[in-house]
Parts: C-alpha cells; structure tokens; sequence
C-alpha cells in the first residue's frame, strides 16, 4: 500500500519504526496492532482508542493506558480504553503505587445511566443534570418553531448554554453502544434544526470579533464550536443531494429541505449557502445533466465575477491580487501583514488614516471571498478576465511526470532527509531544511522552484510537529517518540 520496504537489521528496523509511527500520527493507519512497543513511549493526541487483550501491571499498565489519554481538542478530551480483561483492580492498585490513591474517579468514566439517566457530579463536586433531562428542558422551553421570536438577550444565553451542555454530554455517550438512534430522543433533522438556530446565535453574539473554537464571547457564556464541527458535511455530500434532485425532475422539495437544514448546521457551510442556492435555482428538469460538472464550471465563473468585482470596488492591481488570493487558498488563509497585501492596495498616502482603513476592509472581503469558496472544487481559482489579455495566445507549459514532487511522503528519501535534518541537536529551521532537500534533490524534481519546496516542506513539518504556527526561520526541533 504504502511501497516501503524495511527488514530487520538494525539499521533498518528504526527506520520502519519511525515510518509507521509518523503514518500513525497522521492517520494514515486506522488500526494498529501491536504487542509490545508503541504501549510506551509513543504519543499521539490523535490516537482515540486501545484495545487491551493482555494482563498489564504496575508502570506498564499506566504506561499503556497513556497512549490514548492525550487532549487534543473538545470532541477528544479523552482517550478510550476498550478492555477484554478485568484491569480495574490492577489499574486502582497501580494508580496508588504511581499517582494518586483515590484517582481512580477521574480515571474511569461513569456508568451509561449515570450521564443518560440519572446525573453525575464531576470531580470538582459539580451536579450535572442528566441526557434525558436535558433534552426534555430543550423540547419543552424551547421548541424549535419558536426560537425565531426569543427577544430576550438571558433567554438566548440560556439556550446557548443548554444546548452546549447536550453538544458535550452527546459528545460522551456517543462512545456507550447503548446510545442509539432511539436514544437520542430528538431525530436527526430536528437536531440538525437546533444545531443551524445555535450558530445563528453563534454569528449573532460574536459579530466582528476574533473568536476561538472553543471560546467565552461574553463574559457569561461559551460556544462549543469544536463540538459542533466534530460531524462535519462537504461540498460533496451537497452535491450529491442536489444530484438526487435532479433526478426527480426538481419535483422532491423534501430533499432542499434537508439540505437547508445540514447546510444551516454546518458552519463551515453557511457561508456557501447563497452559492448553492444560486445554482439550485438555475437547475431545470432537463437542463443539467451531470451536477458536478455543471458545479464547477458554475463556481470557477462565480469567484471569476466576485474577485473582479472587489478588485474593481477596492480599485486593487489585478494580477497582483490574483497572485495574492491564489496564496491565501494554497495556505488556507489571508495573510494580514507583510509586503504581499500592501502590493495589491491602490496608491495611498501611508500616514493618513484612510490607508489602514482601506487595507482592512481589503482584508475583510478577501477574508469573506476565501471563506466562501474554499473547498467548493479542486481548483483554487480562475484567473479574472483582464482588457488586455483579450485576443492573447495562452501559453500552456507541459510538465513532465514525475518532475514535481506533491506529496513528502511519496518519497522515502526527501522524508527520511526531512526527518533526520529535524532531529539535529542543535535545531533547525525550515527554510535550512528546504535548501537541503533542494541541494539533494532537484535534479530529480527538476520542475520545482524554491517556493514549490518551500511550501511543500512547511506545510509537511508543521502538520508532523503539530506546530501550525511554525516560522520558515524558526529554530527548532523535533524528535519522534521511540
């Protein structure tokens, strides 16, 4: 699968080590199974669950258990340990050799009728209401159809906080096989319902300010965004929905409702709600075929329009804006500071105030712009139509295969140099580590340019350090676990 080959010499065997260990981090496995090593001395907050089929104890007990108990976000805040063995004696005994005597309470989870039925105090001694009761408030002090006419600012707070607490105790029993469809109460498109009115609220509170996944916006109440991202919805789940659509001859009505509805839900979705609503409106019975493609030939003219549209509002550069905005969709993300936004700005004076009004409402409707159409289609943009290209020959450059290299992990030799340079005691930078690669390899990759391995090497060592914010000339380090 992967095309690797290791044995067992002792050179080579840590090779293999580290090799799957880094596919573990990334999840490229979604299984391991392992008798001995990777039980300690291996961390990934991305590893969920452990099986265990084996009499542990003592040190290599809590060690094995450790693997999976790394935070990573809201939605994991702990690891699951799925036991084919009776360790809770032994677990108990070795957390009072090791730990804490009496943390065996923070260790285990409580039973499913503790958080589905009949409550919980946490180990801060705080009473929780349980599952049921929770959803029974919701349905009876808020039914959906009237969360429309709530006014009052403490009767939304009330809600935000209430719903909040079912996202994180659904978030808990989702790991219980006991918490069923039926279980849950409340039915899926309902759900979906409360789920778009708790990001409305979302939009509502939070208005112009910066906000975290998980963050307080007032001083009273929290949104757990993680939470609601964790059953996320793409463009291509839409896409197939509206394709069913069309196959009734845009009769079945039901199907625009239930997209609405997931599109609502979603956040990463609401802002590509008009773009999909647009389209649907332009489909007829017989006048598309293939949704797909009529998709992004219909998205590839939207961001053609909109971007020309901005650039001729803000009277920006037009080919220094699309090299800017063709960045920020390879990045993920507008850059606010540095040379780049300056380039694309109209002449301005810099020491008057309208300037940095200007670059921000700039940066503003690039922000929206890239929000809005990222992730629609494979392509990150079309070039907008500029008065003085027209009638101009295009020049298509032919790259051959195999000159580009996409992906680090497709070769064994530029990761194996990535990882051996990040190991260096002394530390590296990123930008030390592309000069090597490209002294080593551009012969072999005789298409690439410095910003081509400068990109793709940021990008590869900030996901294996989990360190997005790493700087290209940052000194640092990074050692893999084993």
């Amino acid at each position: 699968m992967f095309h690797t080959n290791y044995d067992t010499s002792s050179d080579k065997f840590q090779n293999y080590y580290k090799d799957v260990s880094l596919r573990m981090k990334n999840k490229e496995l979604d299984l391991l199974i392992v008798v001995n090593m990777f039980l300690t001395g291996f961390d990934a907050t991305t590893l969920n669950t452990l099986w265990v089929d084996k009499n542990l104890k003592m040190h290599g007990l809590i060690q094995a258990d450790s693997r999976t108990n790394r935070i990573l976000n809201a939605v994991k805040n702990c690891g699951n340990i799925v036991c084919f063995r009776n360790l809770e004696e032994a677990t108990n005994k070795s957390l009072g050799i090791f730990g804490d005597e009496n943390a065996s309470g923070l260790v285990f989870m409580k039973s499913f009728e503790d958080y589905y039925q009949n409550g919980y105090e946490d180990e801060q001694g705080k009473q929780h209401e349980p599952y049921v009761q929770l959803i029974q408030r919701l349905l009876n002090d808020y039914p959906v159809e009237a969360i429309a006419n709530i006014i009052d600012v403490e009767a939304k707070k009330d809600f935000i906080r209430l719903f909040g607490e079912i996202l994180r105790l659904r978030n808990v029993l989702s790991v219980f096989d006991e918490f069923t469809e039926e279980s849950k109460i409340v039915g899926e498109m309902q759900y979906q319902d409360y789920m778009g009115w708790y990001n409305n609220l979302y939009d509502e509170f939070r208005k112009t300010k910066p906000t975290d996944e998980n963050e307080s916006i007032t001083d009273d109440i929290v949104f757990e965004m993680e939470l609601v991202k964790q059953v996320q919805i793409d463009i291509r789940f839409i896409l197939e929905l509206v394709q069913q659509y069309h196959n009734t001859n845009c009769q079945d009505k039901e199907i625009i409702v239930k997209m609405r509805k997931l599109i609502d839900a979603s956040p990463d979705m609401r802002d590509k709600r008009d773009l999909i609503e647009k389209f649907i409106e332009r489909m007829t019975p017989q006048g598309i075929g293939n949704v797909g493609n009529q998709w992004e030939a219909y998205i590839e003219q939207e961001k053609k329009e909109q971007l020309e549209a901005i650039i001729s509002e803000e009277r920006l550069k037009p080919n220094e804006t699309l090299a800017f905005i063709k960045r920020a969709f390879a990045d993920g993300y507008v850059t606010e500071t540095g040379t780049g936004i300056a380039k694309i700005l109209p002449p301005t004076n810099p020491f008057l105030p309208e300037s940095g009004e200007k670059k921000q409402i700039v940066i503003n409707k690039l922000k929206e712009y890239l929000k809005r159409f990222m992730g629609t289609v494979e392509n990150p943009i079309a070039a907008p139509q500029s008065n003085n290209t027209k009638g101009k020959a295009v020049e298509v450059q032919m790259i051959p295969n195999g000159s580009l290299l996409e992906d680090v992990e497709a070769d064994d030799d530029v990761r194996r140099l990535v990882h051996n340079m990040m190991e260096l005691y002394e530390g590296t930078t990123i930008m030390n580590i592309v000069i090597e690669c490209q002294r080593e390899y551009q012969q072999r990759y005789f298409s690439m340019k410095t910003n081509d391995w400068r990109h793709l090497i940021r990008d590869y060592v900030r996901k294996v350090t989990e360190r997005p914010e790493l700087q290209e000339t940052e000194v640092f380090r990074y050692v893999m676990a084993g």
